[in-house]
């Protein structure tokens, strides 16, 4: 038999027919903990009932006219997000690419009007942006670009969480118009900069009259046990990009703009044929009333607490085991030697859904849904499995 898709994954022999809050069921029948989220897409777990009920009725009512009328829900939902994040206006995509493409597009123009030939944007190192030209060229990771070269140029590179590094730039670089960085690096290994890494970059970008812009994309959405994870620093960005739990496994992405950056667009310079139609922007909007009434943004915070103290418990002085780092439900255990065999064990043997990113780190991102006692269960099995792999791996060194 063949296969008529395209190899661009290696994927794991599972096959999920249905799932509920935190639970996936395979088509034999197979039940299985979800620590992923469709990698932070699910942030209210699988089928939930108000966002299933949205999307039913949206669809039975309309699902796409395009943009080039006027879209009730879209307004609806831009109101929303703007209020809550304190900007002006907002592009809404398919995407977290599509949303940083608008935002590397945004920052190129404001370049453009200041006179300045070729915008620079500063990037970090282990950075990722996204797999379209401009975001891969944005990105941090030669395993991403290589083999698309020539790669889009206006891009420097600098290490995260150094500010010191960015000042340097400034000094050498006069066309630098933008900072484009995530708040905890997720691709990157859930790195985590110092506290106040987001206000010292804020007050260089005020400085050198820079946007300062933030890919929330995999941190935005009460992950991180705030809607956003800026306002952990009590800051507010230029542009911002939304996407992942925003539809909740509908295909949405958004990008925010405040002062300046909000009006840097004008009818013409960038588009999308599907992006905010009324069927996507309405799952986001019951995506927003769920996280509100149901408090999840908060239980982030507390259940991410719990999940590191139980995690430090059973793991803390492990041999192998290097740090265990969160930020509300974004955790990341880092261990001494890479770990992707991990993946297929906790599938196997554990029934856990999991990643490992940076080839070290054990990524997890539960739904905010999670309840402790799947938590528990969380801990307890993955605890078992890495204790596992460390001594199997160590052994077989000798």
């Amino acid at each position: 038999m063949t296969d008529s898709l395209m190899a661009t994954y290696n994927r794991l022999p599972v096959c999920f027919e249905r799932g509920e809050g935190a639970w996936l069921w395979d088509d034999k029948g197979t039940r299985y903990l979800d620590a992923l989220s469709g990698i932070a897409v699910c942030g209210l777990g699988h089928a939930h009932p108000t966002v299933a009920q949205a999307i039913s009725q949206q669809a039975e009512t309309l699902i796409h006219t395009s943009n080039l009328y006027e879209i009730k829900l879209q307004r609806r939902l831009g109101d929303r997000l703007t209020h809550l994040a304190k900007m002006d206006r907002v592009f809404f995509s398919n995407s977290g690419a599509e949303a940083n493409e608008a935002a590397i597009k945004i920052a190129r123009l404001y370049g453009h009007s200041k006179g300045i030939d070729i915008p620079t944007i500063i990037v970090m190192e282990n950075s990722f942006h996204g797999r379209t030209m401009a975001t891969l060229s944005a990105t941090g990771s030669r395993k991403v670009q290589a083999g698309f070269e020539p790669l889009v140029q206006g891009f420097v590179r600098v290490p995260f969480n150094d500010v010191e590094s960015l000042k340097r730039a400034a000094q050498t670089n006069k066309n630098i118009v933008a900072v484009l960085v995530e708040p905890i690096q997720g691709e990157g290994g859930i790195t985590i900069p110092a506290p106040d890494y987001l206000r010292r970059l804020r007050e260089l970008c005020n400085q050198n009259d820079w946007f300062m812009m933030l890919d929330e994309v995999q941190t935005g959405m009460g992950r991180t046990g705030k809607l956003f994870a800026h306002q952990h620093s009590d800051i507010t960005p230029d542009v911002m990009t939304l996407a992942k739990a925003l539809g909740n496994g509908l295909p949405i992405g958004a990008c925010l703009a405040k002062g300046v950056a909000a009006d840097i667009f004008s009818p013409g310079t960038h588009g999308s044929t599907f992006g905010g139609n009324p069927l996507t922007c309405a799952a986001a909007c019951a995506v927003l009333d769920t996280l509100e009434k149901d408090q999840l943004t908060e239980k982030a915070a507390t259940l991410g607490h719990y999940l590191q103290k139980g995690f430090q418990e059973r793991l803390e002085g492990q041999e192998g085991v290097k740090e265990i780092r969160s930020c509300g439900l974004m955790i990341g255990i880092e261990l001494d030697r890479p770990c992707g065999d991990l993946v297929g064990a906790a599938l196997m043997l554990g029934k856990i859904l999991i990643n490992v990113t940076a080839e070290r780190v054990v990524r997890l991102l539960p739904p905010l849904v999670l309840t402790h006692e799947q938590a528990d269960e969380l801990i307890a099995t993955l605890c078992g499995i890495i204790k596992t792999f460390l001594q199997k791996s160590s052994s077989n060194e000798k």
